[in-house]
């Protein structure tokens, strides 16, 4: 074969290439929401849209959709898996250090309507994208009238305005979520704000939980808290306590640095920390406690809960201080059980997407009054 010859055929298979990868691009910009959503690897199990199995039998009680974009998102968390100037396009990112696939929201809902009967509800995530509020809606009004699940929207405060909220309760939505994330104003600005370039003001946060209160009442507001941010437990605590007088309830997720993240080399927080800061939660929503009845060491870390100690140690040996928090199902169980998001699947969880065995409650025990 002449070098001539050979040299079309290569320029051929190239050619060929180029417009395959072409095509296949056309067709990821098409995919996008309202008619398209992304969807955890979980709740992709969980409806029988991907094989796999979880650790220990746990199971996904809830739909987690995340608005999709092939743009994606605009803010830049120092932390999250989406963060625009993350490497990678936005339909290849993880997020929460899994893959979530794309599918038309035409298949999502045939699988939500043939779900298993422990999945109680879907959740919306939005991303910072000017185009999210009226596909959220939109994706919210198709659920509403098409499934019976109920329906939550972890909202993106920075691009809404207050009647947005209004709109998402008649759209269906019953519960808001907002990702506040950091203990602190200053650690908000740090990672989500300026100090990354960021779009987020901690003072808008707060607002549109205000507003969502107004609209949704206690308890159907709740706010996304992680720890391992460079805040002390005091902090955290005390952001807990005001957050529950507000009426809103804390859901808790420990740091878990995202590859190729601006904190990819920073370790997750001690493990006895996370469990007190669990059970501080716990007894200030039981309201069994309030921050003040608890004491502090110099660290900041909590080494009087403000309970009699027989009492503490029943509520350590219950396990549920430990378990995820998220929003409620029907049957007043919580429902974003979010299975393995903080961690990898090992007998020490950083929540446990169901209740801790002995071994594991034992663990516990032997380990939350540790001081690292």
């Amino acid at each position: 074969m002449s070098d001539i010859s050979s040299q079309k055929i290569r320029q051929n298979i190239l050619s060929s290439r180029s417009l395959r990868l072409c095509g296949e691009l056309i067709k990821m910009d098409k995919q996008q929401s309202p008619e398209y959503a992304k969807m955890s690897q979980a709740t992709a199990i969980s409806l029988g849209l991907v094989r796999g199995r979880m650790y220990r039998g746990a199971v996904n009680r809830c739909v987690n959709l995340l608005v999709h974009y092939p743009d994606g998102c605009s803010a830049n968390c120092a932390y999250c898996g989406l963060a625009k100037k993350r490497p990678g396009t936005y339909h290849d990112k993880s997020f929460i250090h899994v893959p979530w696939p794309v599918f038309p929201m035409g298949q999502i809902i045939s699988a939500i309507n043939n779900t298993p009967s422990y999945v109680k509800r879907t959740c919306i995530s939005m991303i910072t994208n000017g185009k999210c509020r009226q596909a959220t809606l939109e994706m919210s009004r198709r659920l509403k009238d098409e499934t019976a699940l109920p329906i939550s929207i972890l909202i993106a405060p920075t691009i809404l305005h207050e009647n947005d909220l209004a709109e998402m309760k008649e759209s269906g939505a019953d519960k808001i979520g907002v990702a506040v994330d950091l203990a602190t104003p200053e650690l908000f600005d740090k990672y989500r704000g300026k100090g990354v370039s960021g779009p987020h003001k901690w003072e808008k946060y707060w607002e549109i939980m205000e507003t969502a209160l107004d609209i949704f009442g206690h308890p159907n507001v709740g706010a996304h808290l992680m720890v391992g941010m460079g805040e002390t437990e005091e902090q955290m605590v005390s952001i807990m306590n005001r957050l529950w007088q507000m009426g809103v309830v804390s859901h808790l997720f420990s740091f878990f640095a995202e590859e190729d993240s601006r904190l990819a080399a920073n370790p997750q927080p001690p493990w006895p920390a996370y469990l007190r800061i669990q059970l501080a939660r716990y007894i200030i929503e039981e309201e069994l406690v309030r921050n003040q009845d608890m004491s502090f060491d110099k660290a900041g870390r909590i080494i009087d809960f403000g309970l009699a100690s027989d009492l503490l140690g029943s509520i350590i040996s219950f396990g549920k201080a430990f378990m995820t928090g998220g929003c409620l199902g029907p049957d007043g169980q919580v429902a974003c059980n979010r299975p393995f998001g903080n961690c990898l699947p090992d007998v020490n969880q950083w929540n446990y997407p169901y209740p801790p065995n002995e071994e594991e409650l034992d663990l516990i025990r032997q380990n939350i009054f540790n001081v690292e």
